[in-house]
């Protein structure tokens, strides 16, 4: 694995399973210093032992706990250089005539307020870096940004919103003159441990398995080390330029129809 991360710090959020777990672990072997957040310390503690990142628990939708969560890192680290707007739900999600006010409410505050705080709060911090204003901002959207799902409408809306999000602080920061890049992710199926139970909780696991791998073109789903290493690559000094943008990584799932 390479050092090009080194020197940097970098927050991830919902960092203790699935995506947020790999590149944790992703960002640590390429020499970054990783502060990572989530509910389930017991999940957080092997990372922590194998990685050497830090763990703060931390709900994103918690506006006045981000206060703290800037402060600490301003404190030990002195700097910012990476954030990773990871953390996301679909618990409680439905269709448009079913979904209830408190489910849709929960997920927006997640998926939409939680990342714009996420976003926030890290340009602040990016913002007073010793050098200047400079930094890589990453946005964990979804394929169903430009796919909307009808049994998963408020997470299809707020996958969709928040690559919004990124353009517009992508072009206030470039206009405001800070060398803070702010880009989303689109993943299509990924392999974490929530998907694989779901297959194997199912009749036919090796159907199950066979309908989410057939979503693809490439007729597989992504591992959490591809998407991770996306990240890294947007985290870089490589991907200097490249701002506003939205990158699937979804197998060619939304690229176009199969035919007939």
């Amino acid at each position: 694995m390479s050092d090009r991360l080194a020197g940097k710090v970098a927050l991830i959020t919902g960092g203790t399973a699935g995506i947020g777990e790999a590149t944790v672990r992703r960002l640590s072997a390429e020499g970054a210093k990783v502060i990572f957040t989530g509910s389930r310390k017991e999940a957080a503690d092997p990372i922590c032992a194998d990685t050497g990142a830090t763990f703060v628990a931390h709900k994103v939708q918690d506006a006045a706990a981000w206060d703290e969560l800037s402060a600490r890192i301003r404190k030990d680290f002195g700097r910012l250089d990476i954030a990773f707007a990871n953390a996301g739900t679909e618990k409680g999600d439905s269709s448009i005539e079913a979904i209830t006010l408190e489910n849709w409410n929960n997920i927006l505050g997640v998926n939409l307020t939680g990342v714009m705080l996420t976003v926030q709060n890290a340009v602040r911090i990016m913002k007073d870096n010793p050098e200047g204003p400079v930094g890589s901002v990453i946005i964990n959207s979804s394929m169903n940004a430009l796919r909307a799902m009808g049994n998963y409408m408020a997470y299809s809306v707020t996958k969709s919103a928040v690559v919004a999000l990124g353009k517009s602080a992508a072009n206030y920061c470039g206009q405001a003159g800070y060398k803070i890049r702010v880009n989303s992710i689109l993943p299509g199926v990924v392999e974490t441990e929530m998907i694989t139970s779901i297959v194997d909780s199912q009749p036919d696991p090796a159907a199950a398995r066979a309908m989410y791998e057939g979503m693809s073109p490439l007729k597989r789903m992504a591992q959490v080390g591809e998407v991770a290493g996306l990240v890294a690559f947007l985290s870089s000094d490589e991907a200097a330029f490249i701002s506003g943008g939205e990158y699937t990584i979804d197998g060619a799932t939304t690229a176009g129809m199969s035919g007939v």
